[in-house]
């Protein structure tokens, strides 16, 4: 039964499609207890998703846990574009939902020593724009789809310290869809680019515990090179422009810092707070190079020249009883994105999200659900006439994305 509880998470884990869910297009929801407390739960007991959220505490797990997790996420927003003279286009977003699925395993080995590994994604998005609209200049359809794998191995010294250390392979999916305007006026057909890539990395995380009330943690994520390679094709009823090419491009997702701090106010209360730093400096481009031309243009070239910020979140947990426990959470994710480096790939602004969940559990199985209200922001960003934007101008607002969430342990 255990081999087939994980091949099954595992098969999920890689399968489902994802949709972005924090700043940029990371991804924080990895379970229904992490998504009910806003992302602050680096310090559970017992929970097999600590692979994910802090891999140092899988020393909390006692003997051996999987766990399954489906959060399902549905972004809504508008838009409006303008050029010199103003006003071009009022529009909103084609509502296309995703997943985020984790699949996680640990085993405590011996008294110091644990192993665990999940399937989860740490960067994702899908965003899609009427395909007629001028929108569609920039982007009318993008998706990243993203796992990790994560085996790990986590010791703990005494009572105060533990650590771990892990490594990553990491399998990105890229598709990206726009319309071809020339001069940024009449749409002569439309050009897609679609690849993949596995890429390796690691994480390192220690916990220090200074009494029984009080817990700090701290994880890093390295930095992850995709050298991607793809096919491009163009669609026109232009028959020059029909053509197929390869295509190739680098792009590198950003090292992070996690630090956490848990404070146990009793045997039912705790509250967690959480800071992460994203270095989306790394994000200075998207550049395509094709082996020979799509629309003429031998490259569709980008620049981003993204801002490193700061997420931070807040996360409550009350046991009601042995069994059932809720759980509240609020974050708060700084946008990174330039006026001059804004697209409708990702059009977001500063994030505040709302969250609120419940758990029962037993000795041998854990069921937790929740659900999540994100405040998207406005963004304003530039566009590029000249590499064929039909706008100078975007403005992204009342955005949003609803969240609901679902987890499964078992204990064996």
């Amino acid at each position: 039964m255990k081999k087939h509880f994980l091949a099954l998470g595992l098969a999920a884990a890689l399968l489902a499609p994802q949709a972005a869910g924090a700043e940029g297009f990371a991804i924080n929801e990895w379970s229904a207890e992490g998504v009910a407390m806003g992302g602050a739960r680096m310090f559970a007991e017992d929970d097999a998703a600590n692979v994910a959220y802090n891999p140092a505490s899988i020393t909390k797990v006692k003997g051996e846990a999987m766990k399954s997790s489906f959060t399902y996420l549905s972004p809504h927003g508008n838009y409006k574009l303008y050029d010199d003279a103003g006003t071009v286009e009022a529009g909103k977003n084609v509502v296309h939902a995703g997943w985020a699925v984790g699949s996680y395993y640990v085993k405590q080995i011996n008294d110091k020593e644990w192993f665990g590994i999940g399937a989860f994604p740490r960067f994702a998005m899908v965003s899609e724009f009427e395909r007629g609209s001028k929108a569609s200049s920039n982007a009318f359809f993008s998706k990243l789809n993203g796992v990790s794998v994560t085996p790990t191995y986590a010791h703990k010294f005494d009572k105060k310290w533990s650590a771990a250390v892990g490594a990553e392979i990491n399998y990105v999916g890229l598709e990206l869809q726009k319309n071809a305007f020339a001069g940024g006026v009449a749409n002569v057909g439309s050009v897609q680019i679609e690849g993949e890539s596995y890429a390796l990395g690691w994480n390192a995380a220690a916990n220090y515990t200074f009494d029984d009330k009080n817990e700090i943690g701290v994880v890093y994520r390295s930095r992850i090179t995709h050298s991607l390679e793809a096919d491009a094709k163009a669609y026109s009823p232009i028959s020059i422009y029909n053509e197929k090419a390869n295509a190739y491009g680098v792009v590198t997702l950003p090292d992070s810092w996690d630090i956490g701090y848990n404070h146990k106010f009793d045997n039912k209360t705790r509250v967690e707070l959480k800071a992460t730093r994203t270095n989306w400096s790394t994000y200075d481009a998207l550049n395509v190079y094709f082996d020979k031309p799509i629309f003429l243009q031998p490259a569709a070239l980008s620049d981003k020249n993204w801002e490193s910020g700061w997420r931070y979140a807040i996360g409550v947990e009350h046991n009601l009883s042995d069994k059932y426990a809720v759980m509240a959470g609020f974050a708060y994710d700084q946008s990174s994105i330039p006026f001059d480096g804004g697209d409708f790939l990702v059009p977001t602004g500063n994030r505040r999200t709302y969250s609120l969940g419940a758990r029962y559990n037993d000795k041998k199985q854990t069921v937790a659900v929740a659900l999540g209200w994100m405040d998207v922001g406005d963004l304003s960003f530039a566009g590029h006439p000249a590499k064929g934007d039909a706008f100078t101008k975007a403005h992204a607002y009342d955005s949003f994305t609803k969240i609901a969430s679902i987890s499964y342990q078992r204990k064996f």
